[in-house]
């Protein structure tokens, strides 16, 4: 395959680095050479690991490419970011990480571009919002590896107790939630706005009203009069009335959620494609549809991809962009996806599972992706916003909060951060 070059030093955080990294990072002996990566864990038992995924690829690679081996480490996603961080602050950074975020490495320069590692048809078969997102200044240092949109999800049992139909605006949900609490449902709308991810159910009301993370020139406007006004429905309409559950929803987490969800405790609520299979595994009769937004169906979902990147601290430029050239093989897309349930990013796995009989219950998510948008994880100072959001968003929705005020910390932050841009 061609491979572009453009002489610079870039870094790709290679997709996820194994734990076990003594000496991490590449080496070259008389057997070849040694490739290191990290990688986070997206399943949810032994059984399922990612690190079984990844022994049985690196295996089939390691067949054609006897020269190169990979050793692959797997945390989980409470520890990966961390344990990458600590390895490159060590210097000893791996040569791929497969993780939650790429722009601080790439603004200190220590990421391969794109174009350094991958194939041209590699990289143009990216998904276009996905491709987009991991850019830098119009440059790509961050690779899409799995993606995931957001949709409503509903238990048709407890709605057809309640003799209630799937919500289209918020105040359609709003009457729903009335009427599952009436049922006694324990959570009739989960609002999970802890720590875990916060920043996704934030975005997905920030724009089913009509607001974001940033306006349309890409500048923070967090504490946007929509958006303001998105936290205060959500404080009067559903907090407020005891709509959201026994947890306040600045302490409950998404897997918390998802688990009442399953348990069937609960009526309505943001999620995506993995919950189908932990649903049905518990007997959830569920229903999906497009995210409520203030007048009716929003017109925007909110994306989520993570990132693979490749480092240039060791070296082997060409060994790295051939291993990704493999990992991001239709085949090897389409196998990650299906295991885990997750989105694929390239367009050639896309339009694959949008027509395989065997794929269609993802064909919602399939169909929001192509209008979702993304965190705005091209902006180093995301990180330090997303972690204030995640500290305190869920201020903004308790009673007597003030989400103006709370909104209003949270741009402070992002114009500090932002202007060291």
């Amino acid at each position: 395959m061609q491979r572009r070059r453009t002489g610079t030093i870039a870094v790709v955080s290679a997709l996820g680095m194994t734990a076990v990294l003594g000496g991490c990072g590449l080496t070259g002996d008389s057997d070849g050479v040694t490739l290191r990566l990290v990688a986070a864990d997206y399943g949810d038992s032994k059984e399922n690991s990612s690190q079984k995924y990844w022994d049985e690829l690196v295996k089939s690679y390691e067949a054609k490419n006897p020269d190169v081996h990979v050793d692959v480490t797997v945390y989980s996603w409470n520890d990966v970011d961390r344990k990458v961080r600590e390895m490159v602050g060590a210097g000893k950074a791996p040569d791929m990480a497969q993780i939650g975020a790429y722009s601080d490495y790439a603004d200190k320069d220590l990421l391969y571009r794109a174009d350094d590692v991958l194939s041209i048809p590699v990289q143009a078969d990216f998904v276009s919002q996905l491709a987009a997102a991991g850019q830098v200044n119009g440059v790509q240092y961050g690779l899409p590896f799995a993606a995931s949109t957001r949709v409503l999800f509903y238990n048709k049992t407890l709605f057809a107790k309640a003799g209630i139909q799937p919500p289209k605006s918020w105040d359609d949900l709003a009457e729903a939630a009335e009427a599952l609490k009436d049922e006694g449902v324990k959570y009739p709308y989960a609002l999970p706005l802890g720590p875990e991810e916060a920043p996704a159910e934030t975005m997905q009301w920030m724009l089913s009203g009509g607001g974001g993370y940033t306006d349309d020139v890409g500048t923070y406007s967090v504490d946007s009069p929509q958006n303001v006004t998105t936290f205060t429905w959500l404080r009067d309409k559903l907090v407020g009335k005891g709509l959201t559950g026994p947890v306040a929803p600045g302490k409950l987490n998404r897997a918390a959620a998802f688990d009442a969800f399953a348990n069937g405790d609960v009526g309505m609520l943001n999620g995506h494609p993995s919950l189908m299979k932990a649903a049905s595994d518990k007997g959830v009769k569920y229903g999906m549809v497009t995210t409520p937004g203030v007048d009716g169906e929003s017109r925007n979902t909110l994306g989520v991809s993570d990132w693979m990147t490749a480092f240039k601290k060791n070296g082997h430029q060409e060994e790295i962009g051939d291993f990704l050239d493999f990992v991001y093989s239709e085949e090897n897309v389409l196998d990650f996806s299906r295991e885990y349930g997750l989105l694929p990013v390239t367009t050639s796995a896309s339009q694959t599972m949008s027509t395989a009989a065997e794929d269609k219950k993802l064909k919602p998510f399939l169909d929001e992706l192509l209008l979702s948008q993304l965190y705005p994880v091209g902006k180093t100072s995301w990180a330090s916003v997303s972690a204030d959001v995640k500290k305190h968003i869920g201020e903004a929705v308790a009673p007597g909060g003030s989400p103006e005020e709370v909104l209003g910390e949270i741009q402070a932050t992002a114009m500090r951060a932002g202007s060291a841009e």
